[in-house]
């Protein structure tokens, strides 16, 4: 990065010209730029209105009171222990903060496990549960999925939210992860390297780990989920239109899809219980 960037301008679109013509291969690969405000004000501000029994009653749901500080966590504008703090302040029993806490452990975690293994991270921590052998999946994300037009309304949201956002609630990341590797068959290493090129909270302990759980290569056993689970958890916003919601490849039970899905695989229908 040259030593003389510029530091001061007169309004973010001034900033986004600037990086654009200082940076033109990475302005190249897409124009979109996420509306998410970085630094130390906006992060504050997103802290100072923390509600931890909100999100635990409801983190689940794509409309749900998730805390959207994983970018922030992410670059370092703020700590975990800042967060954990803020938390436990804004509750009146430690146990009401208990969920959320739970989860800046497990990203505490991924972290702890990548500075273990370093570039490891990229290579299956376990043979895959999934009865499949890795040559069964494929190298490279099929372009349809990169570029939101496979058909599905869900997955197509997810992938154009990722593009033009930079962010997906967790329960979407799951739903779209075991989409690209058990019903689509690609290695979980393409998809995974998607979510880097545009999630603003991206890194690879986290990502690919989180991938890996899905994968079944990190877990033991692969996630999936139904339509029932997608339509409960989304309020049923993409099934109303999509245009296969009458031959949806999720709209069976658990039992049928992991049959479909896994036939070299011992028949256990109950999806993992912990979130990506």
């Amino acid at each position: 990065m040259p030593s003389d960037m510029r530091r001061d301008f007169a309004s973010r679109d001034d900033l986004i010209a600037y990086l654009a013509a200082e940076f033109p291969a990475a302005a190249a690969a897409g124009a979109s730029v996420p509306e998410t405000r970085g630094g130390r004000v906006a992060a504050a501000r997103l802290l100072s209105s923390l509600d931890p029994r909100r999100y635990a009653a409801s983190r689940n749901l794509l409309a749900g009171a998730v805390t959207r500080l994983s970018a922030y966590l992410r670059h370092g504008v703020l700590s975990l222990a800042e967060v954990r703090d803020a938390a436990l302040r804004a509750v009146d029993r430690p146990d009401e903060a208990a969920k959320l806490i739970s989860e800046l452990a497990w990203r505490d975690y991924w972290q702890r496990v990548y500075a273990t293994i370093g570039d490891e991270v990229w290579r299956d921590r376990e043979p895959a549960k999934t009865g499949e052998p890795p040559h069964a999946y494929a190298a490279e994300l099929p372009p349809e999925i990169a570029e939101g037009r496979t058909g599905l309304a869900c997955m197509d949201a997810f992938s154009r939210q990722l593009v033009t956002t930079g962010y997906l609630h967790n329960h979407a990341r799951m739903w779209l992860a075991a989409y690209i590797v058990h019903w689509r068959r690609v290695a979980w290493q393409a998809g995974a390297r998607w979510f880097l090129q545009h999630l603003l909270d991206g890194d690879p302990a986290s990502n690919n780990l989180s991938w890996q759980w899905v994968a079944s290569t990190f877990s033991h056993k692969p996630y999936m989920f139904n339509r029932e689970n997608l339509e409960r958890f989304s309020e049923g916003v993409y099934c109303r239109g999509c245009p296969l919601r009458d031959s949806c490849p999720f709209d069976d039970s658990y039992e049928a899809l992991s049959a479909q899905l896994f036939p070299r695989m011992e028949a256990n229908p109950e999806p993992p219980r912990r979130r990506r």
